[in-house]
């Protein structure tokens, strides 16, 4: 460590301005912040900071991230170049792949990826960085995990190993919190600094802190008691869409079966000013959240009360098999045009799990693209948001052209970006089947 690290921490409390809730924001002007992940998350959380003034290292051991941060280059739909630019010629931003390039910190933010293997929460991420930042850690320094998981995370597992590597207390020579992320990717409505922030601590100092450091940042802050209330508000969030794309996903493929148009009846029920929500079905879902967060609950549940969440492990089964039905509806449009699966060519219009974003995690698309395969189909696709490095072998990338739709015996379109005028399926003759009914068309089937 360097003579600068071993300075105390230097995060003022008081003397700054407040936010329109009254809370005391930080001063940042001479507040280190070490940014663990520069991801979907960590990213965006990074220029903020650097905006509104603090220094900021980001810490990311992907070196082919940190490489195209460096040259300001962006990764993420949410950041433009212009941003990471910006933040560089700052002087305040400073993206690196190893923790021996964090030179101390006064406040860190854990950012990393929480993933299921095997069915099973996977916290490694979170144990490499706890255990990587502890030795950095100093009197009055305070760290945040972000990174959804199970309650009690925060207190069962990450001040153990601060407190282990560090030498010090959790609570005492330095606070801890959780605040979990709740960005949306590719949504132009909802932002870091619009959403409102679930902000808690261990302990009143910690949240003073934590509360203190968002607040300079976004426009509304909402403490809670404790991390394991924060932790749960993330898990009930993203469980309750979970249940109910499942629902809506499930009635469609009785709707079809029953003969009547469920998209049709949705919009009708969504003119219902109060008592309805609406949701909408798809191939499936994916991303970081859906197909993982209720996951974490349900397993805590199991874990420590011995009992099944069923709503939970109901909905998961019917999302998972989203993609089976979409190859069965798959087949009989090519059944009645006198083909088979085997050897047609198949287009996917759209990768992503979601509209406007370049994220493939857990995307339904990736299922169905395995099915295909195992049916021996010669699988095409088109979607300008996903990079090639994410970019799945079997397929072969093309252009949305007029003469690619014509090649093909079948047009499958999964993610409807804004960026692709899908009308251009409308007056084919090639059987298109949608799955997010965004088509007209006489050769068009909706899921």
């Amino acid at each position: 460590m360097s003579e600068r690290s071993n300075r105390e921490p230097s995060l003022v409390i008081s003397g700054g301005s407040t936010n329109s809730r009254g809370t005391m924001r930080t001063s940042p002007s001479s507040t280190r912040v070490t940014v663990v992940g520069q991801g979907y998350v960590g990213l965006p959380l990074a220029m903020r900071a650097v905006d509104v003034g603090y220094d900021v290292v980001g810490v990311d051991l992907d070196s082919y991230r940190t490489a195209a941060l460096r040259s300001g280059t962006s990764f993420v739909d949410d950041v433009s170049d212009d941003q990471v630019v910006a933040a560089l010629a700052s002087g305040r931003y400073h993206p690196v792949e190893t923790y021996d390039q964090v030179d101390g910190f006064d406040i860190a933010v854990i950012t990393v990826p929480t993933p299921l293997r095997e069915s099973l929460p996977d916290l490694s991420f979170i144990e490499s960085a706890a255990a990587s930042l502890a030795p950095c850690l100093k009197r009055g320094s305070t760290v945040i995990l972000e990174s959804t998981t199970y309650p009690g995370t925060t207190e069962e597992l990450l001040v153990p190993i601060l407190e282990r590597g560090s030498g010090l207390r959790g609570g005492v020579d330095f606070f801890v919190g959780y605040s979990p992320e709740r960005i949306d990717p590719g949504n132009p409505t909802w932002n870091f600094v619009n959403t409102p922030k679930v902000v808690s601590g261990l302990g009143v100092e910690a949240l003073r802190r934590i509360d203190a450091f968002y607040s300079s940042m976004v426009d509304r802050t909402v403490p809670v008691s404790s991390p394991k209330e924060a932790e749960l508000t993330k898990l009930l969030e993203n469980t309750f869409r979970h249940v109910n794309i499942a629902l809506v996903n499930e009635l469609a493929i009785f709707a079809h079966q029953l003969g009547v148009n469920v998209w049709e009846a949705i919009d009708a029920a969504a003119s219902k000013p109060f008592g309805f929500m609406k949701f909408t079905p798809g191939p499936g879902v994916g991303g970081h959240c859906l197909p993982v967060d209720p996951s974490y609950l349900s397993w805590q549940v199991k874990r420590q009360l011995g009992q099944n969440f069923r709503f939970v492990e109901l909905a998961n089964d019917v999302n998972d098999h989203m993609p089976d039905y979409v190859l069965q509806r798959a087949i009989r449009l090519l059944n009645d045009g006198g083909k088979g699966l085997k050897r047609s060519r198949i287009l996917l219009v759209g990768l992503s799990y979601k509209r406007n974003s370049g994220d493939i995690r857990e995307s339904p698309s990736l299922r169905l693209i395995d099915l295909l395969c195992e049916f021996g189909a010669t699988i095409m696709a088109v979607d300008p948001h996903v990079s090639e490095r994410q970019w799945p072998e079997a397929v072969q990338r093309v252009d949305f052209t007029d003469s690619v739709v014509e090649q093909a015996d079948l047009v499958i379109l999964i993610t409807d970006h804004d960026s692709l005028d899908l009308s251009a399926l409308e007056n084919q003759d090639v059987p298109v089947l949608d799955t997010r009914n965004r088509v007209r068309g006489p050769a068009v089937t909706a899921l």
